[in-house]
């Protein structure tokens, strides 16, 4: 939830939202995670840049400006939305991470995290090539979405890291999460894994892999 959004209304509000965009269970994990059951179900996801930039994907109807975001987008983007800057993301991003986004004029209406090196997600090590990367948490501010914007960021990701001979794409989508799946689906994705992390009181740490595609 950003941050302009607090208030019972805007609670009632989101959680409405919640429902309608397929993401129910998506909140329920968010809030026993909160009192210290974290259960992920997830699927480890693989695509290459080539496919991921169909045809039929044009730029949404507003006049963006991408670029890769600075210390000042950062903080903007950590003030705004709540409890993101406690993402492990952001104390990796002098370590081979980068944020690339949108904006409408001053305004920043999207972003997504691009890690160019190997890494821990939730305790698992997960192995980068030189011609691979990983996508992480995208996010469209609220009154933007539903405009074409998070797969025109996609695609403009993709460009500039073919720029730099990186064509595998790795990505993580929970599987309760039904929007991210079906926005997963238009880039055609495929799943390599369905996996189980458990943490429990942030103190006892599992990891499953449930199924190999």
């Amino acid at each position: 939830m950003e941050t302009y959004n607090k208030g019972i209304l805007n609670r009632f509000s989101g959680i409405a939202t919640i429902i309608k965009n397929g993401l129910f269970w998506h909140g329920v994990r968010n809030n026993l995670a909160r009192i210290g059951f974290d259960f992920m179900p997830y699927y480890l996801c693989k695509s290459v840049s080539k496919l991921v930039i169909p045809d039929h994907i044009n730029s949404p109807d507003i006049d963006l400006k991408f670029s890769i975001f600075g210390t000042s987008e950062i903080n903007y983007i950590k003030n705004s939305i709540i409890g993101i800057g406690d993402k492990r993301v952001f104390k990796d991003l002098n370590d081979g991470v980068i944020c690339a986004g949108l904006k409408k004029n001053n305004d920043i209406i999207a972003f997504l995290f691009i890690r160019k090196k190997p890494f821990y997600f939730r305790k698992r090590f997960l192995k980068l090539g030189k011609s691979e990367c990983f996508f992480e948490y995208v996010y469209v501010y609220e009154k933007y979405r539903g405009k074409g914007v998070a797969p025109y960021l996609r695609r403009l990701c993709c460009k500039l890291l073919e720029k730099e001979a990186i064509y595998t794409i790795y990505s993580i989508c929970e599987c309760f999460n039904y929007s991210a799946i079906a926005y997963l689906n238009k880039f055609k994705v495929k799943r390599l894994e369905l996996c189980l992390s458990i943490n429990l009181f942030k103190k006892q740490s599992y990891h499953v892999t449930l199924k190999r595609y």
